[in-house]
């Protein structure tokens, strides 16, 4: 088996990767455009290397939210053509919904996410989201292994987001250094 050898100035070092991880916004992504641009703002300023669009099914909007949205397959057509618009090969739409057109727990659609995509993870929430994730037992498992992005600062803070404050942080908003 020939040896590729390769020739190198002494003291080379090879560039380190300019991206890193996987933003995962997790959205109901019903008729908002605007979270949609500030979701591409921060992928590109802090460098993904890719940009994972999770919507919901109705199912699931139903269970966890109590209120109607447009069906699944409209929010993806928008969705594709709001990417074609862009024109970026690094944001993808996430299907796995779609394929199991019911109910699918938070936990499972992060499990999924998790086993596919690169890590680290940043899930990209809306605030009120964010409190729908922080209610269900399980976050506390979840909040350790990924960080949260919020779009806006919470009105209403759920007592798991305060306690875990420290792991998420606002879109926008400086970070405090201590």
């Amino acid at each position: 088996m020939p040896r590729n050898l390769e020739y190198v100035p002494y003291g080379y070092e090879p560039p380190k990767p300019t991206t890193k991880g996987t933003l995962i916004f997790y959205d109901l992504f019903e008729q908002d455009q605007v979270a949609l641009e500030q979701a591409a703002a921060i992928f590109e300023e802090r460098s993904f290397a890719k940009l994972v669009l999770y919507p919901l099914h109705e199912e699931t909007v139903k269970r966890m939210f109590k209120e109607p949205v447009s069906p699944y397959y409209k929010r993806e057509k928008q969705l594709q053509e709001w990417i074609e618009e862009h024109g970026s090969s690094s944001v993808v739409i996430e299907s796995f919904e779609s394929k199991r057109k019911k109910y699918t727990p938070i936990d499972t659609a992060l499990r999924h996410l998790v086993e596919k995509y690169g890590s680290p993870h940043f899930l990209l929430l809306t605030p009120e989201v964010a409190n729908v994730f922080a209610s269900f037992s399980s976050f506390e498992e979840w909040i350790v292994k990924l960080r949260l992005i919020l779009l806006s600062e919470p009105q209403v803070l759920h007592p798991r987001l305060e306690k875990f404050r420290h792991r998420w942080d606002v879109a926008g908003a400086k970070r405090e250094e201590h």
